[in-house]
C-alpha cells in the first residue's frame, strides 16, 4: 500500500479531511473529519471565523494520528477571492471579510476610473464579479486606508492556513488568479496593474504552482498534532482541485463543478481574453499545469442550501430533489442575478422574482426547489450554447463533479435541457483533486492525464441520457 495523503477541503458551508492512498492502481479515499463553516455578522461585516477554522484543521489532523494513518503530506484548498492582510507581527489586520459582504458596492466604478473594464479583462481574463479581490482591496483602500498602510503581507485564505502550518508564506497560483491581479501571460502578479491601482507592491508574496512543497510542519504544530509531514500546495482554489478529478479521457472536457457555486466550462492551454468572452462574462482562472479554466460562475446549489436552511431543515438534499421531481411547475428565474447572492430570505426572493415576471409563484419546499433546479438546468443549457459558439466546437457530454453530482433530479434535467449525456461523479472531486496534486508531487502518479485515468477506474460514474 502506498503512503497516505491528506486533503483538507474547506468550502463556504463545510469542511472535511479526506485521506487518500493508492491500492493496486486504484485511488482509495476515506473521510476522517467534517466540520461546519459559514460567515457571521461581525460589527456589520460578513466575516469568516479563521481561528475556528484553523482549530478544526488541527483537530482533523490529530484524528489521523488517532487512527494510525500518518499522512506523507497535507494540502488545503478553499473557495477563491477572499484573503487576509498581515502586519509585521503576522497578525491579521481587521476582519476576514467574506465575498458575500456588501463592502464592494460601487468599487467597480472606482477601479474602472483607473482602468476601463474591457482593458482590465483583456490583461487578466477574469470575469467581473463584484466580490473579486481587486474590488475588495479597493474597498479597503477607500474605507480603511490605514489597514493597507500597516499591511506587510497579503495571503489568500488557504495560503494563510498553509503559513500557519509550515511557517512559509507563498501565494498559490490557481487561487491567486481569482484576485483579477494576475497576468495570464507571465503567470505572475500584474505588477503594472497593481501600481496603477495604488495597492502596495510589497504585500504581494512570491507565487508558487500546485505541487510545490512548502516544507514541513512547524515544531509547534508537530507537537500539537503528534507527527510531522510535508506541506504541499494543491490547486488551492477548490474549483482548480475539482477539475483535476474529472474522469475524462478527453484533453478539454466540458464540466460543471457543482457545489455552492456551479462552475461550468472547459480547459484551454491559453486564456481567452476576447471581447465576446468578456461580454458573456466568462473567466479564465488558472488551473493545474498552467491550464486555464474557461468557465462561467453560476449561482449553483447555494440557492438550494439557503432554502433548505429556511424551510426544509429536516429534509436531506436527496429528499428535496425527490420532492421537486414530483412538482409540475415551469417557472424560471435568472440564477445569475445579484439578488440571489445574499438575500435576507432566498425562498421569498425566488417567489418575488416569479411574481415580478408574471409566472406561477411557487409554494412550499417542493415547488421552490423545482423552480431552482429547472432554472439551473436552463442556465446550463444557455452556457453550453455560449461555449460552443465562443470556442467553435461541439461537446458530446458534460462531466458533473462535486456534491451536486448526487443531485439526481438536477442531473436528469441537465441532460434533458442540454441534449448532452451527463456523467456524474465523483462527489468529493475537490478533495480527490487535492490528493492527486500531492501524489503527482510525490511521484506516485506520473501526470494529470494518468491521474484522471486513475479516477475514472476508481469510482462509479452515473450516466444520464
Amino acid at each position: 500500500m502506498s503512503a497516505y495523503f491528506l486533503a483538507i477541503d474547506i468550502g463556504a458551508s463545510s469542511g472535511r479531511h479526506i485521506l487518500g492512498h493508492l491500492e493496486q492502481g486504484r485511488l482509495e479515499v476515506e473521510e476522517i473529519n467534517r466540520f461546519e463553516n459559514g460567515f457571521k455578522d461581525v460589527n456589520g461585516e460578513y466575516c469568516w471565523n479563521l481561528p475556528y477554522l484553523f482549530n478544526e484543521i488541527k483537530q482533523g489532523m490529530k484524528k489521523c494520528k488517532a487512527i494510525g494513518k500518518i499522512p506523507y503530506s497535507v494540502g488545503i484548498d478553499t473557495w477563491g477571492v477572499d484573503f487576509v492582510l498581515l502586519d509585521k507581527n503576522n497578525t491579521v489586520i481587521g476582519n476576514a471579510v467574506s465575498y458575500r459582504d456588501s463592502r464592494t458596492k460601487g468599487m467597480d466604478e472606482k477601479v474602472y476610473s483607473i482602468i476601463p473594464e474591457n482593458m482590465l479583462y483583456a490583461r487578466t481574463g477574469i470575469q467581473k464579479q463584484i466580490f473579486n479581490t481587486i474590488y475588495q482591496l479597493m474597498a479597503i483602500k477607500e474605507h480603511h486606508p490605514d489597514d493597507l498602510q500597516k499591511a506587510e503581507c497579503f495571503l489568500m485564505i488557504p495560503d494563510y492556513f498553509h503559513f500557519l502550518l509550515s511557517g512559509v508564506k507563498r501565494c498559490e497560483y490557481t487561487n491567486a488568479t481569482t484576485t483579477q491581479l494576475v497576468s495570464p501571460n507571465t503567470k505572475d502578479w500584474d505588477w503594472e496593474l497593481i501600481r496603477m491601482l495604488g495597492y502596495p507592491e510589497k504585500i504581494f508574496t512570491q507565487m508558487a504552482s500546485p505541487g510545490s512543497t512548502l516544507g514541513y510542519l512547524t515544531a509547534e504544530i508537530q507537537e500539537e498534532v503528534g507527527y510531522n509531514c510535508k506541506v504541499v500546495l494543491p490547486a488551492t482554489h477548490d474549483t482548480g482541485s475539482a477539475v483535476m478529478a474529472i474522469p475524462s479521457v478527453q484533453d478539454t472536457p466540458l464540466y460543471i463543478s457543482s457545489g455552492t457555486w456551479s462552475l461550468m466550462g472547459t480547459e484551454q492551454t491559453t486564456a481567452n481574453c476576447s471581447e465576446i468572452s468578456r461580454s458573456l462574462n466568462y473567466t479564465n482562472e488558472g488551473g493545474y499545469d498552467y491550464r486555464f479554466r474557461h468557465l462561467k460562475n453560476i449561482m449553483g446549489l447555494w440557492m438550494i442550501q439557503s432554502v433548505k436552511r429556511e424551510i426544509g431543515g429536516k429534509y436531506s438534499y436527496t429528499e428535496i430533489c425527490e420532492m421537486a421531481s414530483r412538482e409540475d411547475i415551469t417557472s424560471i428565474v435568472d440564477c445569475n442575478q445579484d439578488r440571489f447572492l445574499a438575500p435576507a430570505n432566498m425562498t421569498l426572493e425566488v417567489q418575488k422574482a416569479c411574481r415580478e415576471t408574471n409566472q406561477q409563484v411557487p409554494e412550499g419546499l417542493g415547488q421552490v426547489a423545482a423552480v431552482i433546479y429547472n432554472s439551473l438546468a436552463q442556465c446550463y443549457r444557455n452556457t453550453v450554447d455560449e461555449l460552443e459558439n465562443i470556442l467553435k466546437t461541439k461537446y458530446d457530454g458534460i462531466y458533473i463533479v462535486g456534491g451536486g453530482s448526487n443531485a439526481d433530479y438536477l442531473n436528469q434535467l441537465t441532460a434533458k435541457s442540454t441534449g448532452k449525456a451527463v456523467y456524474a461523479g465523483p462527489a468529493e472531486a475537490t478533495a480527490i483533486g487535492n490528493i492527486l496534486a500531492q501524489m503527482i508531487s510525490a511521484g506516485e502518479i506520473e501526470n494529470l492525464k494518468v491521474a484522471r485515468e486513475c479516477v475514472r477506474k476508481s469510482i462509479d460514474i452515473k450516466v444520464y441520457q
